[in-house]
């Protein structure tokens, strides 16, 4: 009988710990995360949110700033957080696309090739002012951006299924760069920038600069337990999208294809982006459904990396975009 009793409790114990969080569950591990990495880039709630967003789209970002406001740290705490591996790929002109996926060694003990894994083989990678990288580097992203994988000496080889990128370039600086093609650029799912933090924020950082370490950020308790980012990226998919939302979303890649100062319209794949975006911005919102807003507040972050109008006039030409598209109703 007591065997048979333990038994029970053992097989209720083992349901419990395979069972398969619920969105509920899932969400709530997403606001530890979203509420670690605000501590940590302090002042800055609605780009930690749009990080979070792109993660669970399954996109890869671009950030657009300056040198100096934490956007290496928020990456470093980003990989922490989910549980996640960390790498990160300095780009210079020098650097070559081997660099980035691994290159093969000839082993003269078994007479053999090894694979030396490269940074892309990482949970997270920083690709760090990639506009700084050859063409022939950056491309070596390509592939694994879209396809998560690689291919060196006609081989492939998988990367993670939760691999991100967070790439970085200067927009001051431009000598020595070479601008990533509109190919590239299409590969992101999201252009975000930082900016300099409030003066409060900024104070506070200055007074709890001797307590803070690096190894705070690298050794870290993960929040999300296993499993449980891949989930999350289910659940973003299974988020309704009503087809008026669809026509809304087509409406905007019909008008930007067709403005007289956007020389290259929304793609298929950006409308794609852009819908996934929407539905990850209402799952982190409570919400099983997308609304005109998750629409309009993925606006810019989307398109302003896919729009080929100058950097300083996007934000001018989204919101041209927001204002002559008509809002589909019944969502109030």
């Amino acid at each position: 009988m007591i065997n048979f009793i333990e038994t029970e409790i053992m097989a209720e114990q083992a349901m419990t710990t395979n069972a398969t969080p619920s969105d509920t569950e899932l969400r709530e591990e997403f606001r530890l995360v979203q509420s670690r990495l605000n501590s940590i880039l302090k002042g800055k709630p609605e780009v930690v949110e749009r990080v979070l967003v792109c993660l669970l789209a399954r996109g890869h970002l671009l950030l657009e700033d300056k040198p100096g406001l934490g956007k290496t740290t928020l990456a470093k705490a980003l990989a922490t957080a989910i549980g996640g591996s960390f790498s990160r790929a300095q780009c210079t002109p020098d650097l070559l696309p081997g660099d980035i996926t691994g290159f093969s060694i000839f082993n003269q003990r078994n007479h053999e090739f090894e694979f030396h894994k490269g940074p892309v083989f990482a949970d997270v990678l920083l690709a760090d002012e990639i506009n700084r990288a050859t063409p022939r580097t950056q491309s070596a992203l390509l592939e694994a951006m879209a396809e998560r994988q690689v291919t060196v000496d006609a081989e492939c080889h998988q990367l993670s299924e939760q691999f991100f990128v967070m790439a970085t370039q200067n927009p001051i600086d431009q000598h020595g760069t070479y601008p990533l093609p509109e190919a590239q650029l299409d590969r992101f799912a999201m252009k975000l920038s930082v900016g300099y933090p409030a003066r409060l924020d900024e104070l506070g950082m200055l007074k709890s600069a001797t307590s803070i370490k690096n190894k705070d950020l690298n050794q870290g308790s993960s929040i999300l337990s296993e499993g449980s980012l891949l989930k999350a990226q289910e659940a973003v998919e299974a988020v309704y999208v009503d087809e008026c939302i669809q026509n809304y979303l087509l409406d905007f890649g019909d008008l930007s294809r067709n403005h007289p100062r956007i020389h290259l319209g929304l793609s298929p794949r950006g409308l794609l982006i852009w819908q996934r975006t929407c539905q990850a911005l209402a799952f982190l919102r409570d919400r099983d459904f997308v609304t005109p807003d998750d629409v309009q507040e993925a606006a810019e972050p989307v398109l302003s990396v896919r729009l080929g109008v100058e950097h300083s006039n996007s934000t001018v030409i989204v919101h041209e975009l927001t204002e002559s598209v008509e809002v589909p109703g019944g969502f109030d």
